[in-house]
């Protein structure tokens, strides 16, 4: 795997290709050269033969011509003059050279070894052409031997153009084939020369070129891993100079667009995470891709990954259709819970506002859903509601009251003055529990506007509950009812506003009476838990006690465990939410416990400040 990695590598690419472009070119010159070269060899080898045998043609030409007796003395001395002549002056290194007559019979012969062949015809087919006065006869063979020779026959005419014999030569071309053999490795000996050094400049070359190539690399493999710091070298004002500027000039730019992203990254997480409204995204498949904190509360699960919008919402196949659509929704969703004492914080009302995600040119590409808990809302809603209802209906009884009695006096009921005495009496009842009632709203509506300021003092606090038991000691003595008063020994007096305290003792001293049998106890205490800052008081009843359904609801505005008999007794319904706004005023709390037929005992604490001191 590493041999197949290096050879896919630019530089040894680019030296690869540097020696296939001198090796093709040395071939290319190569075979053009040596072909030329043997060209010009084999036509100047041929040339030199054709000339020698022009020559001993007009040599032997009259000798031929002459028409000796062959059997006289005359044709002896021919043949030696021809002989003579051929092997002294025609002798060429490695050839034969033989003189014919016009009947193809060898005249004379160059070699010594072959003079057996005078007198004895010359078949060849050049020889025959030669004879037939055809001058261009010429032809490469390979003898028994093996050797390539060069065979060439020339006719010997006389002056009317008559042939009379022929010129035959036949020489070895081993030598010329021996000097382009050397020419062939002298060639090869310089290709591989310049292969070589061709080899060593394009390592040097190509090492130019992929060097920095390397360092773009490397400054690329950083990048992809988050190193930003790092620049490539610029190693001149080249091509790849220039990539080497541009390089580092987007890795900056990349480095600086990351670090916004980043930065805009964190900034989204942080406002999704700290937001008071539950965000979901979900992509156009609807599967959910983004979601914060606050999304898994509201909706109570755990995590939203894998989960599907339709899913998680329980949207219908048309509501669905809808988002795809790019159409917003608004749903409102009920949490409801099985378990209401471990499970409250999961009951309420949600309200998700879902709103398609557009990107340009591509159209819609996802869906946000914000969640939003209008639980108290809905709550304050119907409380806002509940209040003006019971205040209207707490005011229209008795203003139908008092309606019905001046309508009877205004009737004659006036002229029987027993009968307007009790109708009047009526009226002025009606008309100071109206006035109460009233007294009680503005009350509430100051603490609720904070414009009833604490006026702090330092209080004896067992002088305060003495002080209420004996403002209600007549109602005690009417009930056979028995006060108690217990105070801790150590708790002697606190800073707090004494007119305010004295009402939400009264309220709730008020309402122990009220619903005590005769014959029951009241007890009023005081006391400081060890290690605390906070003074707490009770009143504890033995009376009739109120059902736990109603428990949760004892100190909202109006209401009533028995409306019929709480009116009677005079109560406006706002005594206990007046009672729990002072002592929130105060910065303390305030809490019931009640078994029915069994009493209630109600509790407040107060913190312990010292002079001039603010409750928390």
């Amino acid at each position: 795997m590493k041999g197949k990695s290096f050879f896919r590598t630019i530089h040894v690419k680019l030296v690869i290709i540097y020696l296939l472009l001198i090796l093709v070119a040395m071939q290319l010159i190569g075979v053009y050269f040596i072909s030329t070269v043997k060209n010009s060899l084999i036509d100047s080898f041929t040339n030199n033969l054709k000339e020698q045998a022009d020559i001993l043609s007009k040599f032997a030409a009259p000798s031929l011509a002459a028409k000796p007796d062959p059997e006289g003395d005359s044709a002896a001395s021919t043949t030696e003059d021809l002989s003579l002549v051929v092997r002294n002056l025609f002798s060429i290194s490695g050839a034969e050279v033989q003189v014919l007559d016009s009947n193809g019979r060898v005249v004379a012969t160059s070699l010594q070894g072959h003079q057996s062949y005078i007198g004895k015809k010359n078949k060849s087919l050049a020889v025959s052409r030669a004879l037939q006065n055809i001058s261009d006869n010429e032809e490469e063979i390979i003898d028994e031997d093996n050797i390539r020779k060069k065979m060439i026959a020339q006719p010997v005419t006389v002056n009317d153009n008559k042939v009379v014999g022929a010129v035959y030569v036949l020489a070895s071309m081993d030598e010329l084939y021996e000097t382009v053999n050397r020419v062939n490795q002298i060639f090869f000996s310089g290709t591989l020369i310049a292969l070589g050094l061709t080899g060593v400049l394009g390592i040097l070359l190509a090492h130019t070129i992929t060097s920095p190539i390397q360092g773009l690399t490397r400054q690329a493999e950083a990048v992809a891993e988050g190193k930003f710091d790092l620049q490539v070298p610029v190693l001149g004002e080249d091509e790849i100079g220039r990539l080497s500027m541009a390089f580092n000039d987007m890795t900056k730019r990349l480095k600086e667009a990351l670090s916004v992203n980043e930065e805009e990254n964190e900034k989204l997480a942080s406002i999704l995470s700290n937001m008071s409204d539950g965000v979901v995204a979900a992509d156009e498949h609807g599967k959910i891709i983004v979601w914060n904190r606050r999304a898994l509360e509201l909706l109570d699960v755990r995590t939203c990954e894998g989960c599907e919008l339709s899913e998680l919402f329980e949207l219908s196949e048309q509501k669905l259709h809808e988002l795809q659509q790019g159409r917003g929704q608004t749903l409102i969703i009920e949490r409801d819970s099985d378990e209401q004492e471990t499970n409250d914080s999961s009951e309420g009302i949600l309200r998700a506002t879902f709103t398609p995600i557009h990107r340009r040119d591509i159209g819609i590409t996802g869906t946000i859903a914000v969640l939003q808990d209008v639980t108290e809302q809905e709550r304050l809603e119907q409380s806002r509601r509940q209040f003006v209802a019971n205040v209207s209906h707490e005011l229209r009884t008795p203003l139908t009251t008092i309606k019905s009695y001046a309508e009877a006096l205004n009737d004659g009921a006036l002229e029987e003055r027993e009968l307007s005495e009790r109708f009047v009496g009526v009226i002025r009842n009606e008309t100071e529990r109206m006035i109460r009632l009233v007294t009680d709203l503005l009350h509430l509506s100051r603490l609720d506007s904070n414009q009833a300021p604490l006026r702090r003092r330092q209080t004896n606090v067992h002088d305060m509950l003495d002080e209420v038991a004996d403002r209600f000691s007549f109602q005690l003595r009417q009930k056979s009812i028995k006060a108690a008063i217990r105070v801790d020994h150590g708790l002697q007096s606190a800073w707090l506003d004494r007119d305010q305290i004295d009402q939400v003792l009264d309220n709730l001293f008020s309402n122990a009476i009220k619903y005590t049998l005769d014959g029951g106890t009241i007890e009023l205490s005081a006391r400081k838990p060890a290690d605390s800052a906070l003074m707490a008081i009770s009143v504890k009843d033995t009376g009739i006690g109120i059902p736990k359904k109603d428990l949760d609801r004892i100190f909202d505005r109006f209401y009533r465990v028995d409306k019929a008999r709480s009116r009677n007794m005079g109560g406006t319904g706002l005594g206990l939410s007046i009672a729990r706004e002072i002592v929130k005023a105060h910065g303390g709390t305030i809490s019931l416990h009640s078994e029915l037929n069994e009493g209630t005992t109600v509790t407040f604490t107060l913190p312990m400040l010292q002079e001039g001191g603010e409750s928390a």
